[in-house]
């Protein structure tokens, strides 16, 4: 039986070009913005890199775009509130990188299927019935991408700030060795207790902090 998580080489598809790189000022701190292009879909990408990165095993994160949790602060989801913690994180440990994967919105789905997914759910389905019954995958996300971004800035191994499995298996297979999971856990909301629930119950998450919540059901 194949390991799922088994290292292999990365993709010959997964092709990036470095375009420009530029010193980003945060709230949280000084980054390097380096900008990429997705040569196979012309999606434009970016890394935030924090002090010196290369041959080390960085405390990374590969942040998936969602624009309702990270631009508009939705509590429909803990997305915006992972995005600056792993930033703070980053500037806390002394170096680090923050990929942040433009296509992957909604697990891959886009903006608008996102949003059809969301109205579903304020109907009762769930976030993984929801995308079933728009006949839509439940995670369309690859990260070849991401891994590609990695190997660029001269990174072999990362410190995965994730709750995802299935995220440490994708850059397992895409060359890039995880050294440790480092779990970016959010305090749940009224809003967001069943949606995280699901992630956990339907899609492996490791979220912990979920079990024994007062008020929140």
């Amino acid at each position: 039986m194949t390991d799922p998580d088994a290292e292999i080489a990365p993709d010959d598809d997964a092709h990036v070009e470095r375009v420009v790189a530029v010193r980003l000022p945060t709230t949280h701190g000084e980054f390097l913005a380096v900008g990429y292009l997705d040569i196979r879909k012309g999606i434009e990408q970016v890394a935030l890199v924090h002090g010196d990165v290369a041959g080390k095993s960085v405390l990374a994160r590969v942040h998936s775009e969602c624009l309702t949790g990270d631009v508009f602060a939705s509590t429909h989801c803990e997305c915006g509130d992972q995005l600056s913690a792993a930033l703070a994180a980053i500037v806390a440990a002394g170096c680090g990188i923050l990929v942040y994967v433009q296509g992957h919105e909604g697990r891959g789905i886009g903006l608008l299927a996102k949003l059809r997914a969301m109205k579903l759910q304020e109907d009762g389905l769930d976030t993984v019935d929801a995308n079933i019954a728009l006949g839509l995958p439940v995670d369309a996300r690859e990260y070849g991408v991401a891994a590609g971004i990695l190997r660029d800035l001269g990174v072999r191994s990362v410190r995965l700030l994730s709750n995802n499995p299935h995220k440490r298996a994708a850059l397992l297979r895409h060359g890039i060795a995880v050294a440790e999971q480092v779990p970016l856990l959010m305090p749940p909301g009224v809003e967001n207790i069943r949606y995280l629930r699901t992630k956990r119950e339907r899609l492996d998450h490791d979220l912990p902090h979920l079990d024994g919540i007062p008020g929140l059901s």
